[in-house]
């Protein structure tokens, strides 16, 4: 069964950092990309960060330079560091396998709010 736990969330004002984790079971985690997501009240999920097993990463333009993703295989565990934070960087934050045909169910998410 895949659980995925996200934490590391809260409340920073705007141009400060927040570190992200998200601990995975129940899937091969270390053969596969991983990525973290985004989904903001009204808006559709997108995501912003992603890991290759071999530790590619790729950002999209919104958060490349301010963001960085990172893994442990040894602790199924993948991190997003965030600086700079922004106002419209606020959303629930999910992470999960980039190949959608492997996912199972997302988890919880982890709330970041950025105060301006």
């Amino acid at each position: 069964q895949v659980q995925l736990v996200e934490s590391g969330g809260g409340l920073v004002q705007a141009g400060g950092s927040l570190r992200l984790s998200c601990a995975a079971s129940g899937i091969s985690f270390t053969n596969n990309a991983m990525g973290w997501f985004r989904q903001a009240p009204g808006k559709q999920r997108q995501l912003v960060a992603s890991i290759t097993s071999r530790g590619y990463t790729t950002y999209p333009d919104s958060v490349k330079g301010r963001f960085t993703i990172s893994r442990d295989n040894a602790k199924n565990t993948v991190y997003l560091q965030m600086n700079s934070l922004k106002s419209e960087d606020t959303a629930v934050y999910y992470c999960n396998l980039i190949l959608a045909s492997l996912r199972g169910s997302w988890g919880q998410g982890t709330q970041v709010t950025v105060s301006s």
